[in-house]
Order: C-alpha cells, then sequence, then structure tokens
C-alpha cells in the first residue's frame, strides 16, 4: 500500500512537470521580440558628401534597415568595405565580415575579422571594432595587432585611436616602435 501511495504522487508530479515545461516554453515564445527589417538592400554602394566632396564609400552586398524602431539601426550580415577619405584625399580602408551602424549614437560595431589599412601601410586587424563616426574614434577591448607600414608593430588586449592612426591609447600591449614622430 505504501509503495502504491507513492507510485502514484511519483506519476502526479512527473504529469504536473511535464505539463508545466510545456506552458513555459509557450510564455516564452509568447515573450520573445521578433526584429522584421522595414526594407532590405542587396549589392549596396552608399557615398557620404559634404560640401561636394566624398567623406566615405560603404559597400556591402546586404542591408537590414530597422529604421522602424525606437532605436534605430541598419544590419550589414554579410559584411561591409568602407572607404574613408580625408581632406587631403588620403584613404583608409575598413572591412568586415558584419556590421551593424546605431543611427542614434552614430556608432558602427563591426565585427569578424575586422580590417583597416591606410594607403601608408598602416593595418589595424582584431575581432570586433567599434567607430564613433562624431568623433572619429575607433574602440575594442578585444585582442588587435597593429602595424606601422615601417616594419613596427603593436599588439595586446584593447586600443583606441583616432581613424588616421595619429593618436592612440593602449592598454596592456607590447611591440617593437622603430619610428615616433
Amino acid at each position: 500500500m505504501y509503495f502504491k501511495k507513492r507510485y502514484i504522487l511519483f506519476l502526479f508530479a512527473a504529469v504536473a512537470a511535464f505539463s508545466c515545461e510545456s506552458n513555459f516554453k509557450e510564455v516564452q515564445r509568447i515573450n520573445s521580440v521578433v526584429f522584421s527589417p522595414a526594407t532590405e538592400a542587396d549589392s549596396i554602394n552608399l557615398k557620404y558628401t559634404d560640401s561636394g566632396k566624398v567623406k566615405a564609400v560603404l559597400v556591402s552586398t546586404k542591408m537590414h534597415d530597422y529604421s522602424i524602431l525606437e532605436y534605430r539601426f541598419n544590419e550589414f550580415p554579410k559584411g561591409i568595405h568602407v572607404t574613408l577619405y580625408d581632406d587631403n584625399g588620403q584613404q583608409t580602408n575598413i572591412v568586415a565580415d558584419y556590421a551593424i551602424n546605431y543611427a542614434k549614437t552614430s556608432i558602427i560595431d563591426l565585427q569578424g575579422h575586422v580590417k583597416i589599412t591606410t594607403q601608408d601601410g598602416k593595418k589595424m586587424e582584431t575581432e570586433q571594432l567599434y567607430y564613433d563616426q562624431k568623433n572619429e574614434w575607433f574602440y575594442t577591448e578585444r585582442y588587435f595587432k597593429f602595424t606601422d607600414g615601417a616594419g613596427g608593430y603593436l599588439e595586446g588586449p584593447g586600443i583606441d585611436f583616432s581613424k588616421d592612426f595619429k593618436y592612440m591609447n593602449t592598454q596592456q600591449s607590447s611591440g617593437q616602435v622603430n619610428n615616433i614622430k
């Protein structure tokens, strides 16, 4: 008799547990947020100009536009290639496997094999990098490697720098500097 009561109690607990799991999954599904882009674009080539001069060119094979959300953003799920131009026409090229451009903050989040190269041979490589468009400033907490085109290099976790590499702040880096101006 004791065994039978214990068995019935166990059976009741098992049924209750499985029915709660089913309801829990339903609640999770109901509360999940699904973002749908307002528009999608294939093979884009955007040019940003200021006073008649091209300042930047963005090329991507895919863009999702989420401009209908409160915190608007554009997603580039298949990567981007950006060319920045300074006042002297010097180019800085940026390539990443994935990117998100946040409209309100003017921050671009670059992810996956991020590489920045300049015409004078400077190169920065990391897995994630943020670009503050208003201040023209890059930063990351991830491991990076910077080469200066003259044989010098710098590597380590965390760096922030100006878009022309003239100003840099590092955290715990090591490397070899051949020429300081």
